[in-house]
């Protein structure tokens, strides 16, 4: 069983394929089609332009079934505390298109945020646009932006996709208490662990 397990876990993390109307944001790069509105789990239609804060946004690619999101999700409203404790907007997207007629359907987005308690956002990154024009490649993967709506961040969570107990580096809560303080981020970018985004390509 436990060969199973890490058998499916490897195959879930497997790089996104890349295409060709995939680019990648660098540190330092301006975010691209922030003013694209997007179906929230609530019917609402938002950007990243409308919750962006003083201080700038986090934009959290994910979904309903990967593993990975499964031993992570239970951070992200702590994760949205700590965006609002430093004037940042949080907005989470689902670019799975290959999966809209199943697993991360609207219905199942919808029933994902109930039943975890979500308190952010939870969109659909209709085509993937907005995962292929920043080079999302897994879920979960952060793009933290800051107040200028440069890339001061990208990667993952923290250091641990088990157990709360086993971190050590909290790479996301130190990049947005640095953007709340106006200090130099220590770490930039980290590499994403999770599963591929099912994007759609050309």
């Amino acid at each position: 069983m436990k060969n199973l397990i890490l058998f499916l876990l490897v195959l879930f993390a497997m790089p996104a394929l890349a295409g060709d109307n995939t680019s990648k944001l660098e540190i330092g790069d301006k975010a691209v089609l922030t003013d694209v509105k997007m179906t929230d789990v609530s019917g609402k239609s938002v950007s990243i332009d409308d919750v962006k804060k003083e201080n700038g946004v986090l934009v959290l690619f994910s979904c309903n079934t990967c593993p990975f999101v499964v031993r992570w999700e239970d951070r992200y409203n702590e994760i949205k505390k700590w965006a609002d404790n430093n004037k940042v907007g949080m907005i989470v997207l689902n670019s799975n298109y290959q999966k809209r007629s199943g697993d991360d359907s609207m219905e199942a987005m919808q029933t994902k945020a109930k039943d975890q308690g979500y308190n952010f956002y939870y969109v659909v990154d209709k085509e993937s646009k907005i995962a292929n024009s920043f080079g999302g490649q897994t879920t979960p993967h952060a793009f933290l932006f800051n107040g200028d709506y440069q890339l001061a961040y990208k990667g993952a969570i923290d250091d641990s996709n088990g157990s709360l107990d086993n971190v050590s580096k909290e790479y996301l809560q130190d990049a947005l208490k640095s953007l709340g303080s106006g200090k130099d981020l220590a770490v930039t970018e980290t590499k994403p662990v999770g599963c591929s985004i099912k994007r759609k390509l050309d």
